[in-house]
């Protein structure tokens, strides 16, 4: 039996032999593949072989993949950084990962971006995407996504709420009881219900009609509200399927609103779009919302704006700087002001789904071809001008590295590769395909006017809605 068995182990050895010497042919070329690249200034693909683990995915600034896993973890390997800044996001991380998962408590500007030696995707699981360097992350050859859908029911029944809040002074009143206000007369009620005020012929002002800002108006006429808007990139027409009256200008509609609630993204062009010189233009006691982003609004002469009765009330889901604190900034002593946490995006069923939207998002960067495959790419216009379009090829699997820890210092959270996550488990190959250059020549940004923005995520009307 053993004598029979020699020549097949001797013919085997050989065949292993000749693969070997294949490997390494294959090698030496990709070496060269790679040096050309890097002359090239292009980021080079994810190698085939046995010391490249498969792609890897990287929440940044989180630390639950239970929810991305069962979707990406035959075609990825996934990890959590649970980061505030690039700073502690461990090396590995930054020289492999090649795509990015995070929400709004991290910041990528174009030195953090260069970071990364093979990011290839980054999804912003959420809507806005401010804290991205976008047109940067195009120039190295990285797409950028949002998942704008989720959350818009809840961000908009939480601006009515608002809005209600505003003119119905709930949060006042409970406020009052609470201090042992009693209100048993009429003179009593009066006191402490001084302000209240009927909705049914108010005008509401909505800046930015995208997803949230059209539902929102839905929202408010069934109260009673008339609704104008202002919003440059809408084609002309879509007022009128709404039944909604558009301003021209943002003028126009500061003028002509009893209420002001913004919807839109925060950009360049827009910061401080509510400021000493718009406030003014207000009519004299109108209310203020913003559930969009908190650089829109200038705290600090909104808050004058308050003390002196111009504005005669505010309610602010975001903030300039977050998380935000009543006792510092210039907010702290302004009367008639509601604030909540960045929150109006938030329930149960919205978080899961944006996660899930967003690991589909990353699956199909990692399956198909950048931008093609994206459902959601906000700078695709950039990335579409690149002149190469280098692959990825297939990398080989690790799946005990699924639900693995990569945190700067080492040793402040164990790399889990043992217990892993929930649904953490054995995976196959996948292709990985339309990988971006490095070195993409830079595009100028379209011309834009002091607005919403035209890549907006909130803004874009909606076609699947």
């Amino acid at each position: 039996m053993t004598a029979g068995l020699q020549p097949a182990k001797s013919r085997l050895t050989e065949r292993e032999r000749g693969s070997k010497k294949k490997e390494r042919g294959r090698a030496r070329g990709e070496e060269d593949r790679i040096t050309d690249f890097i002359m090239q200034g292009i980021r080079p693909p994810i190698l085939n072989g046995p010391m490249h683990p498969r792609p890897l995915v990287a929440l940044l600034d989180g630390r639950d993949c239970t929810v991305e896993m069962p979707i990406l973890k035959d075609v990825a390997t996934v990890a959590f950084c649970d980061a505030q800044s690039t700073q502690e996001i461990h090396e590995k991380v930054l020289n492999e990962a090649v795509a990015a998962l995070l929400y709004h408590t991290i910041t990528l500007s174009r030195d953090d971006l260069e970071k990364f030696k093979g990011l290839r995707v980054i999804v912003r699981i959420g809507s806005g995407f401010d804290n991205v360097d976008i047109k940067a992350a195009a120039e190295l050859g990285i797409a950028v996504c949002n998942v704008p859908a989720s959350s818009v029911e809840e961000t908009a029944d939480t601006s009515l709420c608002l809005i209600l809040n505003l003119y119905r002074r709930v949060t006042w009143m409970h406020q009052a009881l609470r201090e042992g206000t009693r209100a048993s007369s009429v003179e009593q009620i009066r006191e402490v219900a001084g302000g209240a005020a009927r909705i049914r012929g108010e005008t509401l002002g909505i800046i930015g009609l995208g997803r949230v800002g059209q539902a929102v108006a839905l929202r408010a006429k069934a109260f009673g509200f008339g609704v104008i808007f202002y919003d440059p990139y809408l084609p002309d027409g879509v007022e009128r399927s709404l039944g909604l009256q558009r301003m021209a200008t943002l003028q126009d509609l500061l003028i002509h609103s009893d209420c002001v609630s913004l919807h839109c993204s925060l950009n360049e062009h827009n910061h401080h779009l509510i400021n000493d010189f718009t406030i003014k233009q207000m009519r004299q006691g109108a209310f203020l919302v913003n559930t969009s982003r908190g650089g829109l609004v200038d705290e600090k002469a909104l808050a004058q704006a308050l003390k002196e009765g111009r504005i005669r009330g505010a309610a602010l889901d975001v903030h300039e700087t977050e998380p935000f604190s009543f006792s510092t900034g210039p907010l702290k002593d302004a009367p008639n002001l509601i604030c909540t946490p960045h929150t109006s995006w938030y329930s149960e069923q919205a978080s899961v789904e944006a996660r899930e939207e967003a690991a589909r998002e990353v699956r199909r960067a990692i399956t198909g071809r950048i931008p093609d495959s994206l459902k959601n790419c906000v700078n695709k216009e950039y990335l579409m001008a690149a002149s190469q379009w280098p692959s990825m090829e297939a990398a080989t699997v690790h799946p005990e590295l699924n639900g693995a820890t990569y945190r700067f210092p080492p040793g402040l959270i164990n790399v889990a590769a043992a217990g892993g996550l929930p649904g953490a488990g054995a995976g196959v190959e996948s292709l990985v395909s339309g990988t971006l250059p490095h070195g993409i020549t830079p595009v100028s940004h379209p011309p834009h006017a002091p607005s919403p923005n035209k890549a907006e995520a909130d803004r874009d009307i909606p076609s699947d809605q």
